[in-house]
């Protein structure tokens, strides 16, 4: 059996980032190290995890790209589904996000708004495909 269980994403501060997420998408900590390198938000059946740049240089040791303010974020994204785009969409800029992509309702219907959280990552916060 195979089952996809978790995202990490590589952070500078991962209790900061873990609280926006935790704050914005209503997410609850399942674990964090007593060094704070690394934690684990609930989000349903796929854990969205955090890990400070040192411990995945450590891991990954022919290295990566750091996700950075200055420029455009990965060509990857992480997506929520919500009944009130608008009131999330605020709610995120409100904890610290940057609105990347204003609301839009696409042709099938599915309203779409892209954020970039405090690590550049892009976050998708949409309605469900009907």
């Amino acid at each position: 059996m195979i089952k996809f269980k978790y995202v990490i994403l590589y952070v500078e501060n991962v209790e900061t980032s873990m609280n926006f997420y935790k704050d914005t998408f209503d997410a609850e900590i399942k674990f964090i190290t007593p060094e704070k390198d690394y934690g684990e938000l609930l989000t349903g059946e796929t854990t969205l995890s955090f890990a400070s740049i040192d411990l995945a240089a450590s891991n990954v040791k022919k290295g990566f790209l750091q996700s950075k303010t200055e420029v455009k974020p990965f060509g990857i994204e992480l997506g929520f589904v919500t009944d009130n785009v608008e009131a999330l969409v605020e709610k995120s800029i409100n904890n610290g996000a940057v609105l990347y992509e204003d609301i839009a309702v696409k042709p099938w219907g599915q309203k779409t708004a892209y954020i970039k959280d405090l690590d550049n990552y892009l976050v998708e916060i949409c309605t469900e495909i009907q």
